[in-house]
C-alpha cells in the first residue's frame, strides 16, 4: 500500500512541476512585454530637456527579439507638438550570423523613422549641455547589446521653420539606408571595415545617394564618405530663398556634391552646390524688390559658367572635429573658378578619400 501510495505522488510530481513551469513561463511571457515597456518608458523619461514613451512592445523568444511600436520623443519646452523623433517600428534582434563568428551583437530595422528638426524648439538649446543634447546615448541604451547592422526603410528626416509664412520645409523621404558591420565582426585587416549606403529623395524630386566607409569603433570614426543630390527642382527652394533673401525661383534645378574624410579625428572634405538653367523673379514689382532681384542677377550672371550655364562654388571643410571652419577666400576663388576658368563637373570629384584625411592629420601632429 505504502508502495502505491509513493508512485501516485511521484507521478503526480512529475505532472505536477513541469505544469508549473510551464505556467510560470508563460506568466513571465506575457508579463515580459509589460515590464519592458516600463523600462522603455523610464529610460525615455530620463533624459533631461526630453519627454517620450512607446505606444506598445511586442517580444519575440524564439528569434531572439523585440518590436517597440510608436516611439516617440520631444522636447519639453517645445512650442508645437511635432515629436522630434517619431519611430513607428523598430525591430531589435540577435544577429545570429555573427554569433557563428563568435560575437554576439545585434542588428535593428527600423520601419518608417521619421526626424523633425523644428528650429524654434531647439534655436535656445545649449550646446555645451550635452546631458540634455545627448538623446542618442539614451536610446542606445535600449539595445542590450551592441549594434552591427542597422537598416532603415522609407525614412524621413526634416528642417522646418514654423514661423515662416508660409512654414520651411526642408526634407529628404524616402529614405533607404543600411550600415553594415558596425561592431567590426569581419575585420579583414581593413581600415575602414564598415559600409554605408542610402538613397532617399529630397524636396523638390531630388535623387540623394550616400556611401562609404567607415569605422565607428574608434572614440572618433574614421570614415570616407561622398553624397549627391540631382536633378532637385529649384523651384522647391522657394519658401526658403524668399524668406532669407526675398527672391524666387522661376526655374531651374539644383545640385549639391559633398565628400568627406575622417582619420584620427581629422577632417577633410567639401561641399559644392550647383544651380542650372536657373531663372530669379522677385517676389513683387515694387522698386525695392526690383532692385534687389536685378542685384542677385547681376552676380548670377558674373559668376556662371555661360557654357553650362551652372552657378557653382565648393566649400572646402578641413580640421579637427572640434573647429571645422571653411575657408572663406578659398570659397570666393572657387566661385570666380567656376565662372571664368572651367565649370564643375555634374559629378563627385573623388579628390577626397581617407588617405587624404590621414596625411592632414599627420601633418597637424607636427
Amino acid at each position: 500500500m505504502t508502495r502505491h501510495k509513493g508512485r501516485d505522488i511521484y507521478r503526480k510530481k512529475r505532472i505536477i512541476i513541469p505544469t508549473i513551469i510551464i505556467i510560470l513561463l508563460i506568466v513571465g511571457r506575457l508579463l515580459l512585454p509589460y515590464y519592458v515597456k516600463k523600462y522603455v518608458n523610464n529610460v525615455l523619461a530620463d533624459i533631461p530637456g526630453y519627454y517620450g514613451q512607446v505606444d506598445d512592445i511586442d517580444i519575440s523568444l524564439l528569434r531572439g527579439a523585440y518590436v517597440i511600436d510608436g516611439l516617440y520623443l520631444n522636447k519639453v519646452d517645445a512650442g508645437s507638438q511635432i515629436p522630434f523623433l517619431d519611430f513607428e517600428k523598430t525591430d531589435v534582434s540577435v544577429e545570429w550570423r555573427s554569433i557563428l563568428r563568435g560575437k554576439i551583437v545585434s542588428e535593428i530595422i527600423m520601419t518608417r523613422p521619421k526626424l523633425t528638426y523644428i528650429f524654434e524648439d531647439h534655436e535656445n538649446e545649449d550646446s555645451k549641455s550635452p546631458e540634455i543634447n545627448d538623446w542618442t546615448k539614451a536610446l542606445t541604451d535600449l539595445i542590450p547589446i551592441d549594434i552591427n547592422r542597422l537598416q532603415i526603410n522609407n525614412g524621413k528626416v526634416a528642417f522646418v521653420q514654423l514661423s515662416a509664412d508660409p512654414n520651411i520645409d526642408l526634407h529628404f523621404d524616402q529614405i533607404k539606408l543600411e550600415a553594415k558591420n558596425l561592431r567590426n565582426v569581419i575585420r579583414k585587416d581593413q581600415k575602414l571595415p564598415s559600409s554605408l549606403t542610402a538613397n532617399a529623395v529630397s524636396i523638390g524630386k531630388g535623387s540623394v545617394k550616400l556611401q562609404g566607409k567607415m569605422d565607428i569603433v574608434k572614440t572618433i570614426p574614421d570614415m570616407d564618405i561622398s553624397f549627391s543630390l540631382e536633378n532637385a527642382n529649384a523651384r522647391s527652394l522657394n519658401d526658403f530663398t524668399n524668406y532669407y533673401a526675398g527672391i524666387d525661383f522661376k526655374s531651374g534645378e539644383y545640385n549639391i556634391y559633398s565628400e568627406v574624410a575622417i582619420a584620427d579625428g581629422f577632417l577633410k572634405g567639401y561641399i559644392k552646390p550647383m544651380l542650372v538653367d536657373s531663372e530669379l523673379i522677385g517676389k513683387e514689382d515694387g522698386f525695392l524688390e526690383t532692385l534687389w532681384e536685378g542685384f542677385v542677377g547681376f552676380f548670377k550672371f558674373v559668376l556662371k559658367n555661360h557654357k553650362n550655364n551652372t552657378l557653382a562654388t565648393k566649400v572646402p571643410l578641413e580640421g579637427d572635429l572640434n573647429s571645422i571652419e571653411s575657408d572663406i577666400w578659398t570659397t570666393v576663388f572657387s566661385i570666380f573658378e567656376n565662372a571664368w576658368i572651367e565649370a564643375f563637373k555634374a559629378m563627385t570629384d573623388d579628390s577626397v578619400n581617407f588617405e587624404d584625411a590621414k596625411e592632414a592629420s599627420e601633418r597637424g601632429k607636427k
